[in-house]
């Protein structure tokens, strides 16, 4: 039996655009995708800490410091907001085991925060 598990999180990024007129996605740092290992057109799921908002979306490789809603997900937050990233992956018993998912905080400007 599989299992769904948090393979990783981008902690309290801040959204720097919200783009309407995009076709839908989140564009992310591509330092925060190295970081977290979440790759492009992988499914993500988008917390909004600052307005309650929830959704999911796919993602597509951003700018430098770059957190951007596109499309209908535009609708979901703006410019400031604060929002945790999460993506899930189906793990088999064996992998349980070994799961340790990737936490990556970051500051206001959407850059790593050193530990």
């Amino acid at each position: 039996m599989l299992r769904q598990f948090l393979l990783a999180k981008i902690h309290r990024a801040t959204i720097t655009d919200a783009n309407l007129n995009y076709e839908g996605n989140i564009a992310i740092c591509p330092d925060l995708l190295k970081a977290s290992g979440i790759l492009p057109f992988e499914k993500v799921d988008v917390y909004n800490i600052t307005n309650g908002e929830r959704f999911a979306t796919y993602v597509i490789k951003g700018q430098k410091g770059e957190i951007c809603l596109n499309g209908a997900a535009a609708h979901k937050g703006k410019p400031g907001d604060k929002v945790i990233i999460a993506c899930y992956g189906y793990l088999c018993a064996e992998e349980i085991a070994t799961l340790k998912p990737r936490i990556v905080l970051v500051n206001e400007r959407n850059e790593l925060k050193m530990s």
